[in-house]
């Protein structure tokens, strides 16, 4: 899930917001300021309903923040970096670049985010009591209120067994920690989570058919679907990580990349390295020799041909600091999770801060079907 607007950092986490979550706010604010705030507390003007609405909405965005930072924080403490945490239409997401080393520590990543939940939704409550204590609830402890709910539903929902719900993953780390096996923890909360998909969708088609529920109906299915595809792109990322399991950044990756100087015009790279090898990226470096960044074809594309000669290649090429590195003796699979940017997939293999090979995406995939192949043979015989 990308960003579509960067909301800075928090705890040196970046926090991005995707355009799908204003929906919800909305949405949100619309329910709250059109129906149920005014069945709670009638009598009040418009204004004040919609103003009820649209603070209650940004302190559950507020709330899921929580939650995904609780996440986060604990990834960190944990040894698993974080590439940052994504607000969207579902909730949120956090991005965390590899797997934790043991079923305990996902344990524990994953239970703080439900109950930072649970937390909330006790505060909330606490809140709404404290406002509407020897008088009638007014608009703000309506407000109060429903974010207690909201927070405890959140926490409840998160803790079903259904992959990739926080439940899900408690459920692989259970498995996990009692087998000793991740992919077959993995593979196993991932066929809990699609039969779980399947029942909110028969659920969301029978709401629909029976009681008439167009929108309840509609939720369930689309929410459904959802998680379906999220297991099934769990499953699936298990069979890549079957096929990788055990080798290192070296058995895969190409050695001994050619370097390109990144001084040079990108219509001289054109011309003695683009056109002269059959590589189409090529890490780059400066007058000193020293290792500064990787150019690829795309890039080089988005130059306009009257301005190769006069654009240098350090001026289009993706800076070092941004490219993913790795040492050769690295289990591939604790690379792929980093692969991805202006890098357009590759990554540089470094021992002692020597370049000593370039790992990209034709790399993998050949590995993968080999692999597959491989294991065909096996069944086979």
């Amino acid at each position: 899930m990308d960003d579509s607007l960067s909301l800075g950092r928090v705890a040196g986490i970046k926090i991005g917001l995707n355009w799908s979550l204003l929906l919800v706010v909305a949405l949100i604010a619309w329910s709250l300021a059109s129906g149920i705030f005014p069945s709670e507390v009638p009598g009040r003007a418009a204004g004040w309903y919609w103003a009820a609405g649209i603070t209650a909405a940004v302190l559950f965005v507020l709330s899921l923040l929580a939650h995904e930072l609780a996440h986060s924080v604990v990834a960190q403490r944990r040894g698993v970096r974080v590439d940052g945490i994504t607000l969207w239409l579902f909730g949120g997401v956090s991005r965390l670049s590899g797997d934790a080393h043991s079923a305990t520590a996902e344990a524990l990543i994953t239970v703080v985010g439900p109950l930072t939940s649970f937390v909330l939704g006790g505060l909330f409550f606490l809140i709404g009591i404290g406002l509407s204590a020897g008088r009638t609830p007014g608009l703000a402890a309506a407000t109060a209120n429903w974010l207690g709910g909201i927070n405890v539903i959140l926490a409840v929902f998160n803790l079903i067994p259904a992959f990739p719900l926080d439940g899900g993953r408690v459920l692989r780390s259970v498995v996990w920690a009692r087998t000793g096996d991740r992919i077959r923890a993995t593979r196993i909360a991932a066929q809990v989570g699609m039969a779980f998909a399947f029942l909110l969708i028969a659920l969301g088609v029978i709401d629909f058919l029976v009681s008439g529920n167009v929108v309840g109906g509609v939720w369930l299915v689309f929410l459904g679907w959802f998680l379906l595809s999220a297991a099934r792109a769990e499953e699936s990322g298990l069979v890549v990580r079957q096929a990788l399991d055990r080798v290192t950044v070296a058995e895969v990756m190409t050695h001994d990349p050619i370097q390109a100087p990144d001084y040079i015009s990108v219509g001289e790279l054109l011309e003695r390295f683009i056109f002269g090898y059959r590589h189409t990226t090529f890490p780059t470096h400066d007058l000193d020799g020293r290792l500064t960044g990787l150019v690829t074809l795309p890039a080089v594309k988005q130059v306009r041909a009257e301005d190769r000669a006069s654009t240098r290649v350090r001026d289009i090429a993706c800076p070092l600091e941004k490219v993913p590195t790795a040492a050769p003796e690295d289990s591939l699979v604790s690379l792929l999770d980093r692969l991805g940017g202006c890098g357009e997939g590759r990554a540089l293999v470094l021992r002692d801060g020597k370049l000593v090979g370039v790992l990209s995406p034709t790399d993998i995939s050949r590995t993968i079907q080999r692999s597959s192949l491989r294991r065909a043979g096996s069944s086979a015989t």
